[in-house]
Formats: C-alpha cells, structure tokens, sequence
C-alpha cells in the first residue's frame, strides 16, 4: 500500500478537522496492520526435553546475554494447564510496576514504583525484609513516564537499585541494611533514573533519564564495594565546549563534537540518557549500552537540523573496567522522532551464511530489527518488525532510506508517522531462543502526527520535545474515537533474525503490554493490559494457559528453579508511558495496587479479588468560568497531557474531569498553580503559568467533563 504524506496535511486552525483526521488515521493504521498479520506462521520443531538442576535468575536479563531466555522446562507444552498459583504478595503502591525479580540463593529479590526493594523465600514466598528509599514525591514531577523502576542488580551478598530521585544504593542481602548511598545525578535538574543496575566484576553501572525534560546524557560505573565513581561516558558534548575528564574526552573531541552545530541543544543539554538497555560479553570483554532521544526532539531546533548528533539513538561499545570507547552504531542519525536505541540488547551467536557470527540483536523504537557484529559493531542486516513509514529501509552504509516528508521540520508540515513515539517495541523486554532461533518481541503499532512548535522556547524544567501537542485532541465523533482505537494494537512477534521475517504474530486489542519470557518447555510466557498472565507455544503462538490476574501486566517475568520446583515469577500493576498518556485506550478499570505473582506445577494458592473502588462522579451543575476553553486547549496539551492523557482522558492518574478540585477557580489554582499537592507529585506551575493560563485549563477540563 502506497503512502502519500500530502494525503495528511491539515489545518490546525480548526479543532472541526480533527476528529475526520484522526478517523482517516486510524483507518490507515488498521489496514496496515491487517495487511501485516495475514502472514501464515510457520512451525519449528521443538527440541528434546532436557533435565536441568536447581536454577537461578541472578540478573533482570537472565544472565549478562540479556536473551531472558530459561533453560528449564520442567513447566512445558505438556503440562502447563497444571500451571497454578503457588505463592503471592501485593505491595503497598498501585504505580506501573515494571521490574523483573532476581533469584539469587534461594532468595527472590524485586523492586516496585517508588524505588522499594523487596526479598522473599523464592520458593514459600515469606517476606525476609523490604527497604523504602523514601523518594520525595514531588520527584514524579521530573519523571517523564510513571515513577516506576525495572529492577536490581544482586552480586557478592549485595543488592543494588537505582532510584527515582537519582540516587545508587547498596544493600545487605541478608537484611535490607544500607551499604552504601551516592548520588549519581545534579539534584539541581530533572534527572530520573528508572532503569536497573548492572554488575559487570567490580564494577555497578546505572544510567538516568530525562531528556524530554532537558538534561544531558551519560553512563557511570561505581566501585561496588564503595560507591566511588570509577568512570563516566557521556552521550553527548559538553555544551561549554570544555572536556569532562571523564571517558568520553577522546572520543567526544575526535569524532562526536563535530556532528553538533548550534542550537538549543546548547541549553538543554542535548537528551541522549542512558535509561535502561545493558549487556556484557565477558569474552570480548565489551560492555553495551543504548542511547536515548536527543532534547528537543525537532532536531532543526536542536540541532538547526544539522548533523548525526552522536551518540543519540546509538548502541555503544566501550570497556566495562574503563569506560574506554571501541565502537558504536547510530540507529536513527539526526534523530527526530523519539526514536531511542534504548530498548533491550541481545547477545547470541548465530549462523548467518553458513558462518557463526557473535551478534548483538536489538529492536529499538524505529521499526527496524538490527543484527549486528558486536565486535566491531558493523552491520549484518535490518529489516522493519512492523510497520515503518519515515523510511522505505536501511541502506547498505547502514543509515535508514528516509522518506524525506516524514521530516516535518523540513516541510513544516503535520507529517503522520509510523511508528509513533512508543516505538515499535519500547521499554518492554523481548526474548530470544536459541534452539528456535526466533526472537519474541513485544510490539505495537500507532500512528502519530508530528509537527514543528512554532513558538518554541526552552522552559526549564519542563518538557522541551519541541512539537505542537494541541494536534492531539481526541476527536468528539464516538466513531472516529473508536476507529483510533481499533487502530492502536498490541503485537507479540516471532521473529527470525537469520530470515529477517516474522515467524507467527498474536494480535493484542491494547497496545501496551508485558515483556516477554521464553523457556526451553517450548513456553513463552506475556502478560497484557487485560490483566491476563499468558503461556503461548513458542513453535505457533497457540494460547496454552493463562491466568486472570485482574490488573494489567507490563513487566516481564524470570523463571526459577528451588528446592527441585520450577517456578514462573512476574509482577502484575498496569502503569508507565502507555497508561499515562494514551488513557482513552486503557481497559476500563482503576489504578489496583500491585502484585508479584509466583506459579508452579499444581500450585493451589489463591489470591483475594480486588477490592476495585468505585469510579468517582462529580456534579457540574451550576460551576461556571471565566476561563477561555479554547486557549485552554493548548495549555493543557503543553502542561497536563504527558501525565492526564490528550483532552484530559486520564484515568491512570487521578481523572481532572472527576476531580472536585474543579468546583470552584480557588480550590483548582491551590493545585495547579500553588503546589498543594506537590508532595504526592503535582507540584505547582506558577513557574510555567499565571492565573488565568489556569483558569482557562480547568475551562478546558470543565468543557471537555460535560460532554
């Protein structure tokens, strides 16, 4: 199916337009993806079971490969119906939940929102201790996408959690005692660090994020046995031209300051955080990481549209004990779209040709799923996972084959892209099967219109993406809304790198769902925003089990093996980007608490329904403003809608359109404006706002309950 960008122009002038707009866009997205999953699957042989001793899960990735890959398979194809609950607990935050435990010596160690850490008996489920690092809640404020966090890291009797206000802590993991604590970011600007810990020997890694904020990217190596700094790499130049004695002096100077001219990236920093993706290969001795969106996103204001911008969107080599730079690869050069590098990184070795080749695999954001020589970083293939239409491919230099309208800071006009910021694949973990040779990511795929702020002006702080968001209004028609949903789905892809195609898909109706385990029982095992814990064959996605959970899913599960029992571990609590953002396509239920969720053969545990509370109602009658609903459109897009979703749709955080802060102008600018919740993380806007800017956001908010 061709594409036509002109096809998408509109005016912005009218809020009439939008809701045909948005109707056209959905019902492209939806043909795309019906022409993407008729794909017959294709059926690989499963190999012989294989009895395996007592096995741990001693990283959030497995092992230092990053495949989460088990190779237990006492729970298999065979007799996973038996699957049951074998033990539970619910913590005492109903946040996104995104951490995939660690089994270490018989001990299951987790985090949740907020940065808490957890230890349990792995294999009876009694709580041995739990630890609050008591990160101010005013610090939601700076996190671009939930207060959540995704895991720790556990070596030599330690524990390590990275926390949302930016500090590397240190933990006994016999009692939860602190060790050590150090802060690793300027408390001054809006760092966060949701992403988990590695350990590579001596050595703990933690990078940050914030780049949509306006901060400057970088990864850094503690000494585990004293918190001290044994390195920094950063991502991006030193706006004040000067060296950071750190790393990445040599390389920054030779090779990456050029790729930079002048433009607001002098201010803001540049983005490129280190949020989440690590691996090692302890034989070539090379440590990985990915690289996130540049600040702003429009790379002309960034950048006045010039150069690479290294190492935005980039996978890059350096030695763990050091730091030293070896290589790089940039995914997405002069990155314009949110596009991050940042997503999971795999290590394997596969035959490719007929020679075994030492890959690194990776599906970032972009659509297109890498493979390449993690020696030297050089190219080996890419292919788009899902649909893609900023560029018709990856050329044989290794840069995309841009279709020149998707630069809609070139033309300056509204340009609908695929995919859209969540990417194809986001944060979300894949896995990947050696016997089958088939990669399992969980994907999605959604339209978004960029287009250029016209006005714009760094705003410290805040969220500085440079994109008109008033464009984002919902449509009022319910079947142009309905047509926008049905356009946004979820995906679980099969795919085979060595093919460079999709194997088998299973289609999801929410977009936003759960990382991925695979397992030598031929098992791979996905939760979704349904709430629905889910074993699929591996050889043909057939569903083989799944249990309720009543909560959705996002986070990835590990499998263990204790006291001779294989277990399934995964953490239920519906939360992040996804949740925030694109509240008119969550399932219809409330924030819940969260849950770790442990199943084994013939588990008979039962867990407690949901006390679900009830949807709350407030009455209108008689609330007038002097507010201007139109003005408020736009200032709501500017400053709400990155945590109460496009046309104040939230339902994730608290719903503004239920609030009864709404009732009366004062009680609303107490909040907004003046700070009054700030400690449960709406801190005040007066920096960004005056009164009537609020007035007229709860005109909007008031318009927008009514109807």
């Amino acid at each position: 199916m061709n594409f036509n960008f002109s096809q998408w122009q509109y005016s912005r002038a009218s809020r009439f337009h939008r809701p045909v707009q948005w109707f056209l866009i959905a019902s492209f997205t939806v043909l795309l993806g019906c022409e993407q999953s008729t794909q017959a699957p294709e059926v690989i042989a499963a190999p012989d079971a294989v009895a395996h001793a007592d096995q741990p899960w001693p990283s959030v990735g497995g092992d230092a490969s990053e495949q989460r890959f088990s190779p237990l398979d006492k729970v298999n194809t065979g007799n996973v119906e038996r699957l049951g609950l074998a033990w539970s607990h619910e913590f005492d935050t109903s946040r996104g939940q995104e951490a995939t435990p660690v089994i270490v010596d018989g001990v299951l160690f987790t985090s949740t929102a907020w940065s808490k850490v957890y230890a349990f008996n792995a294999a009876s489920g009694e709580l041995k201790w739990s630890y609050d690092p008591e990160v101010p809640g005013e610090t939601a404020f700076n996190a671009c996408c939930d207060v959540v966090n995704r895991g720790v890291a556990v070596a030599d009797g330690r524990v390590f959690v990275g926390t949302l206000d930016g500090r590397l802590i240190a933990l006994e993991a016999s009692s939860g005692q602190v060790l050590w604590s150090t802060i690793t970011v300027d408390q001054d600007k809006p760092y966060t660090i949701t992403g988990a810990p590695r350990v590579v020997r001596d050595k703990v890694l933690i990078g940050n994020g914030g780049a949509e904020l306006g901060v400057r990217g970088y990864l850094s190596a503690y000494h585990a046995g004293s918190g001290e700094l044994a390195w920094r790499f950063y991502t991006t130049p030193n706006p004040d031209g000067l060296p950071d004695n750190a790393a990445s002096d040599e390389i920054l100077a030779s090779l990456v300051n050029e790729t930079w001219s002048e433009g607001e990236w002098k201010t803001s920093g540049g983005g490129g955080t280190v949020w989440d993706s690590m691996a090692w290969d302890p034989d070539l001795d090379l440590l990985y990481f990915g690289v996130g969106n540049g600040t702003p996103w429009d790379h002309t204001l960034r950048s006045g549209g010039q150069g690479d911008n290294l190492f935005l969107s980039s996978i890059v080599a350096v030695r763990p004990d050091t730091g030293e730079y070896v290589w790089h690869y940039q995914t997405t050069p002069g990155e314009n779209w949110d596009y991050t590098a940042t997503q999971q990184i795999v290590l394997a070795d596969i035959d490719v040709h007929g020679e075994s080749r030492k890959v690194l695999m990776q599906a970032p954001k972009n659509g297109f799923f890498y493979v390449l020589d993690r020696t030297d970083g050089s190219l080996i293939s890419a292919e788009n996972y899902v649909t893609v239409t900023w560029a018709s491919g990856i050329g044989e230099d290794g840069r995309p084959i841009e279709v020149p309208e998707a630069r809609y800071n070139v033309t300056g006009e509204v340009a609908l892209v695929l995919p859209s910021p969540f990417g194809g694949h986001n944060w979300h973990p894949m896995s990947y099967d050696a016997d089958r040779g088939l990669v399992y990511i969980p994907a999605m795929e959604m339209a978004f219109p960029y287009s250029s702020e016209k006005e714009f002006g760094y705003r410290e702080g805040q969220r500085n993406i440079g994109l008109e968001l008033d464009i984002l209004a919902l449509p009022d028609d319910p079947d142009a809304l309905q047509g926008l949903k049905d356009a946004t789905i979820g995906k679980l892809i099969a795919w085979d790198p060595v093919a460079r195609k999709a194997r088998w898909s299973v289609d999801h109706p929410h977009f936003w769902n759960a990382g991925v385990l695979a397992t030598a029982g031929g098992l791979v095992f996905q939760g979704n925003a349904e709430g629905d814990f889910v074993a699929y064959s591996a050889d043909g996605g057939e569903r083989l089990w799944e249990f309720e959970a009543g909560n959705g899913i996002i986070a990835a599960p590990a499998a263990f093996e204790a006291d001779g029992r294989q277990y399934i571990a995964v953490l239920a609590g519906y939360g992040g980007a996804g949740a925030m953002i694109v509240h008119w396509e969550l399932p219809d239920r409330p924030r819940l608490p969260g849950r770790l969720l442990v199943f084994a053969l013939d588990g008979e545990a039962t867990i407690d329904p949901y006390d679900t509370p009830k949807a709350s109602e407030i009455d209108l009658v008689g609330v007038t403003t002097a507010g201007d609903a139109v003005a408020g459109l736009s200032l709501f897009h500017d400053n709400c809608l990155a945590c109460h979703g496009a046309s104040a749709s939230g339902r994730y955080l608290p719903d503004l359109k239920t609030s009864s802060m709404l009732l009366t102008e004062e009680s609303f600018r107490s909040v907004v404006l003046d700070g009054a919740l700030a400690d449960r993380g709406m801190v005040g806007f007066s920096d960004y706002l005056d009164k009537q800017d609020v007035e007229s956001i709860r005109a909007y908010i008031l318009e927008q309950a009514r109807k």
